[in-house]
């Protein structure tokens, strides 16, 4: 099942405070990049971060799961109402993640 453009604007809209967030669309789904790094993607309409030490002290409860068949699992965000959790979120998980390589 594709992810919807209502979700995503949705979740854009609850990270509107972070400056140089942006997307990309990929067979259906949505990867979410912070300052040029992927932080995390929208899959199956259900918003999903990286593994990193600053996700895990922030989220020790949330659950793990694929985004898709053969992935590494990753950290469902299920406080997506609280803007100011997200925040702190991506900016805590921003040093730990590393910069995209640009396809040539």
């Amino acid at each position: 099942m594709a992810s919807s453009k209502q979700y995503l604007d949705y979740v854009l809209e609850q990270l509107s405070a972070l400056e140089e967030i942006s997307y990309k669309a990929m067979m259906g789904e949505f990867i979410i990049y912070y300052k040029g790094k992927v932080v995390g993607g929208i899959y199956d309409d259900r918003f999903l971060v990286k593994q990193t030490k600053s996700s895990k002290k922030l989220m020790p409860d949330a659950p793990l799961e694929l985004p898709y068949e053969g992935a590494k699992e990753m950290f469902l965000v299920e406080d997506i109402d609280n803007k100011e959790f997200l925040n702190r979120l991506f900016n805590e998980m921003y040093d730990e993640l590393t910069v995209s390589k640009k396809k040539k």
